[in-house]
């Protein structure tokens, strides 16, 4: 199997803007073409730990034959390409490496077509995820796929994002029906048509979903849509141990139970969320919790759930039914990331996640307790356990090495029980640039399939290159 490069190694080998190819992207876009150092460090970063890595040029297109005409260009200068959504990436997928130009797709921001009897929709890339539920809300349909962040569609799609509503709505796999998507050759693709179902052909669309912009530049995606349910309840619950809190969820999907949102967080996450929110939950392990359907549904679904946690040694129960006390209870959950970097000041995140089967969910959180005991550093840990998926955020002052040698170490620890345990080396946060020789060790030979895929789609390698599958030694 072909062994990869470091890209990390090469952050600083970006080459010189070429001037003829900056007047080209000029005449094209004019002031959306910039050079500004300015704008190309604001997209020279990401929410990740890794060194800044500034494009050449940013340009900002309006519409995919814009995005077409930027990748010709860029294609007869032999120029990469990175493309950006809203930058909130965790593993690097935005960071120019190889510099070259960053594509900006943030102003293609139009709703191009709602479907309301066909219950979807289709956007411009560009739009985000709480700007299509305002302008879809008066159709009493919603977009479910929640991963926090204002995420833009096309950089959900790209990353196969996922996050609180996954359990019940699925993640942007299950989500996606068709995409536009510009080609490393300047060819422009629709995935599949709208219908719900097809046999014709290769998926394509799952091909581009995930690929994290290494294939093409995704421009537009029609993704489905959901009746908004006659009622919802929330409720928060307490345990002695994070134990209790994975079993509850388990045993609450193997009995069938519908429920729509479930995330455990340990007990140093509430202490920082009520630091940061200003909240007054307990501070030990925790479930936030989420029931869809109908009033009687909802009712019902929530008491065999306070069952179940109290068996496990649930105590506490708060709940919300409100619509601001909802949103004011996943709003502090959402801020879980940022008010955990609180607990030590100054300080940057290795933000890690791993996904496994629910069987082995407890044993996996709690080894993985064990390790973050014997930590020299606080390391909160909280997860969509709904999915199997969970996170930690391992708090490291940028100027030290050790600091760091010991975070790699831990996500090592944990990527590795991960993979024995039948998992995968990440659920929701994807492999960007940290996680390829994890890829690689998850999918064996199948990864140099992938190899022979994106030298098939971008044989100069200009699309994101560094990302997902690295440059081969």
């Amino acid at each position: 199997m072909k062994q990869p490069i470091d890209p990390i190694q090469h952050a600083e080998a970006a080459s010189r803007l070429s001037v003829p190819l900056f007047e080209e992207l000029r005449a094209l876009l004019g002031d959306r073409a910039t050079a500004s150092r300015g704008v190309r460090e604001h997209h020279g970063k990401d929410e990740s730990y890794y060194p800044y890595a500034l494009p050449d040029a940013v340009v900002f297109p309006h519409t995919t034959e814009e995005v077409r005409e930027v990748v010709n260009i860029c294609r007869r200068f032999n120029t990469p390409m990175v493309p950006y959504g809203v930058g909130s990436s965790l593993e690097g997928h935005v960071l120019a490496i190889r510099g070259g130009v960053c594509v900006d797709l943030s102003q293609m921001n139009r709703i191009i077509k709602v479907n309301t009897e066909d219950l979807d929709v289709t956007v411009q890339a560009g739009v985000t995820r709480k700007q299509l539920n305002d302008e879809i809300r008066h159709t009493g349909l919603f977009f479910p796929v929640d991963p926090g962040a204002d995420a833009s569609i096309g950089g959900m799609a790209s990353t196969r994002a996922s996050g609180t509503n996954a359990v019940r709505y699925g993640t942007m796999r299950e989500n996606v029906l068709s995409l536009s998507v510009v080609l490393a050759d300047g060819r422009v693709i629709r995935t599949s048509r709208r219908s719900r179902k097809s046999a014709a052909g290769y998926d394509l669309t799952r091909l581009f979903v995930g690929a994290e912009g290494t294939l093409g530049i995704i421009t537009e995606v029609t993704v489905r849509l959901y009746a908004i349910p006659e009622a919802m309840s929330a409720a928060v619950c307490s345990f002695k141990d994070i134990g209790g809190a994975v079993n509850t969820v388990i045993q609450t999907l193997q009995a069938g139970i519908p429920i729509a949102r479930s995330e455990a967080l340990c007990a140093l996450t509430m202490k920082a969320l009520n630091a940061h929110s200003k909240t007054a939950y307990r501070e030990q392990p925790t479930l936030f919790l989420e029931f869809h359907g109908t009033a009687a549904s909802v009712k019902e679904q929530a008491q065999l759930v306070q069952e179940i946690a109290t068996e496990h040694g649930g105590e506490g129960f708060e709940w919300a039914t409100l619509t601001e006390d909802r949103n004011r209870l996943w709003s502090a959950r959402h801020n879980a990331y940022f008010a955990c970097l609180q607990l030590r000041p100054g300080t940057r995140a290795v933000s890690t996640d791993v996904c496994v089967p629910i069987s082995r969910l407890t044993e996996c959180m709690l080894a993985t307790a064990r390790d973050i005991d014997g930590a020299s550093m606080p390391i909160p840990m909280f997860g969509h356990v709904g999915d199997g998926n969970f996170h930690l955020v391992i708090l490291v002052r940028p100027e030290s090495e050790t600091d760091l040698k010991e975070a790699k170490t831990l996500n090592d620890r944990l990527v590795n029980r991960a993979l024995e345990m039948e998992g995968t080396c990440t659920g929701e946060h994807g492999i960007g640039m940290g996680k390829i020789k994890w890829l690689m060790k998850e999918h064996g030979e199948a990864y140099d399939l992938m190899l022979e895929l994106k030298s098939t789609f971008d044989p100069g390698n200009l699309m994101n290159p560094g990302k997902l599958v690295a440059d081969a030694a």
